[in-house]
């Protein structure tokens, strides 16, 4: 059944009574009002202006996909530079653009200007009539409000969460439209959210419907095309020539590769060695025992066809971890968490298996001013108090440290403390076996989709069983092992979620009570803690960054020490390898992204000398 559209203009073209007091009109918007780039700017400080447009560059992603609409919860979807749901941006025209040399400013792409209510009950865009979607149709306010209520209506749960406090968006004429929020929302991260609302076209679902999975491509209206779709192997992107952002400043210089070639490959190895043999061209290595033994000894690296780098990343680290499913036995105890997070013995695992090359994660919010260290202040105290008697003590009295081992791989001690915290949750030894007071052993699985990372979870499985744990390692296929998260069927899943700049009403999705059994949510621990209801609040509310650094702190204590995850580790760069056939801006990356699909280009010279080196 196709979309239905008549109900929908009824509402969209709904227009507020509600007056203007003294709204603030500007050409970008940032959460707490600073913006780097001033409304003449040329080009954003991190791009070469003058870049040659042209050439193909050739990327890799792992696993498959089998469905390229990226906005749904079913399917797997394939999306360029391989990041599930972002990176939407190749593809799909947004409000506003992010610059990344700064934590959180956006810049006007299809709006040109964005107003914002002084009292925080709407913001009002006004949209570039020159901007067109691929087949050349306009982008109006219609199609902006139709994508508002589509991906809040039936898209993935994600846009339901971000967008619940937006009650209407109100089509004001064919290039202006205003979002109004609930009545005493908190409504500080709302503009940012709807500016990054990644634009679809009504007209293009009168003859398809939205909500299934498919691999005939969605129109899109951003600087590049999808325009071929090998299933589950290959996605192939295309420069839409003269378009018509491409002299914009927030452009300028921007997305000079001609074709943008997405491979995939079910096994890294395999994906490694396509690189060395220039199947594709650029690659960033996330497995350290590669990036420390699997390099420097290849012909194509001694010979300099290949360049490596390590480029210093400035944002959130995100947060990796194995999250444990507090929603089923034994982990719904505090104690039994915290003793799985003993037993993890992360000081041998960076020896041993990654050569001391990470750093252990310590916080949701680590690598930033907004980690929690030492003790509580002040302002975290009247926050926190009110919790107290729901609290660990230890929030208000100790800094919280993953519990550490000598790196010996002797965990004698460990074990012992352990075996206290599954006593005190109910579980005893009998016959070498841990088992609750039924005589049942505990047990538990791991569950991954990757063969390779069996070997950094088995020494940890090894400490479980010493422990008297019936523990294993299942590895499914990928769309099983989605579909199993999805529903909260497991054990323990390892996951990794980015951090925006400024933490915001994604909060609610990823800890927040409502969204703890919601199927496909993102709070996959299950956490359902009134504390943390409460300082998500006290976090989007935050009106000055230093209110907003009180919030996430007090939350990472309360998250860090009720144990709900085991943090793993980090590194703030990125290492990265490539064919020696771009060039690079003269200025330094940008601190908040990689930015070489957006910033580099195909150098011609490069190319040829490198060809002619190598002989072909």
């Amino acid at each position: 059944m196709k979309t239905s559209l008549a109900p929908l203009f009824a509402i969209l073209l709904a227009i507020s009574p509600n007056a203007y007091a003294e709204p603030t009109t500007s050409h970008g918007l940032s959460t707490f009002g600073g913006l780097k780039y001033g409304p003449d700017f040329a080009h954003f400080d991190y791009v070469n202006p003058d870049a040659p447009k042209g050439g193909t560059i050739k990327i890799r992603d792992l696993d498959s996909f089998d469905s390229v609409n990226p906005f749904l919860l079913k399917g797997n979807p394939g999306v360029v530079n391989g990041d599930k749901g972002g990176d939407l941006y190749f593809n799909f025209t947004q409000l506003m653009t992010p610059s990344y040399d700064e934590p959180d400013g956006v810049y006007g792409l299809l709006a040109e200007t964005v107003t914002l209510d002084d009292k925080g009950q709407w913001v009002e865009f006004m949209l570039r009539p020159e901007a067109r979607f691929h087949d050349g149709t306009p982008i109006t306010a219609e199609d902006v409000a139709f994508t508002f209520l589509t991906l809040k209506e039936k898209g993935h749960p994600r846009y339901g969460m971000q967008y619940r406090d937006v009650i209407a968006a109100n089509v004001l004429d064919k290039h202006k439209i205003r979002f109004e929020f609930r009545e005493g929302a908190l409504t500080r991260g709302l503009p940012y959210q709807i500016a990054i609302m990644p634009i679809l076209s009504i007209a293009s679902f009168e003859t398809r419907d939205f909500d299934i999975t498919s691999m005939e491509p969605l129109l899109g209206s951003g600087p590049y095309q999808l325009t071929k779709v090998s299933p589950g192997r290959t996605l192939t992107y295309e420069r839409v020539k003269n378009h018509w952002a491409e002299n914009l400043p927030v452009h300028k210089g921007r997305f000079n590769f001609d074709v943008i070639q997405v491979d995939y490959y079910r096994d890294r190895t395999i994906a490694l060695e396509a690189f060395f043999a220039g199947e594709y061209d650029f690659r960033e290595e996330f497995t350290s025992r590669s990036w420390a033994t699997e390099y420097e000894n290849k012909p194509a690296v001694k010979s300099g066809y290949i360049k490596r780098d390590t480029l210093k990343d400035e944002k959130l680290t995100g947060l990796q971890a194995f999250f444990m499913n507090s929603r089923r036995a034994p982990f719904d105890n505090i104690k039994a968490r915290k003793a799985f997070s003993i037993l993890f013995d992360y000081e041998w695992t960076n020896q041993n298996l990654f050569y001391g090359l990470y750093d252990r994660l310590g916080s949701i919010f680590e690598n930033s001013d907004m980690k929690a260290t030492g003790l509580p202040t002040a302002a975290e105290l009247d926050l926190l108090t009110p919790y107290r008697d729901i609290l660990p003590a230890a929030v208000f009295t100790q800094e919280f440290t993953p519990p550490k081992t000598d790196g010996s791989g002797n965990i004698r001690l460990q074990i012992r403390e352990a075996l206290k915290l599954f006593k005190e949750a109910g579980w005893t030894i009998q016959d070498k076996k841990l088992v609750d007071a039924t005589g049942q052993q505990m047990q538990v699985a791991f569950l991954l989709y990757e063969q390779s990372f069996t070997r950094i979870i088995n020494p940890y499985v090894a400490n479980l069983k010493r422990t008297g744990i019936d523990a294993s390692v299942r590895v499914i296929d990928s769309a099983s092992w989605q579909n199993r998260v999805r529903e909260f069927d497991f054990d323990i899943v390892v996951r990794r979620f980015p951090q925006s700049q400024v933490p915001g009403v994604e909060q609610r999705d990823w800890w927040g009570s409502e969204s703890a059994n919601v199927t496909g949510g993102l709070n996959i621990a299950g956490v359902k803690n009134p504390a943390v209801d409460a300082l998500i609040e006290k976090l989007i509310e935050a009106q000055t960054r230093q209110d907003l650094i009180t919030a996430t702190r007090a939350l990472d204590r309360v998250l860090m020490w009720n144990y709900y995850f085991i943090p793993q580790w980090y590194k703030s760069s990125h290492f990265i390898a490539y064919w020696d056939k771009f060039g690079r801006p003269a200025s330094k990356k940008p601190g908040f992204d990689r930015a070489v699909l957006q910033s580099w280009w195909y150098d011609q010279a490069k190319a040829e000398e490198l060809a002619a080196r190598r002989g072909n």
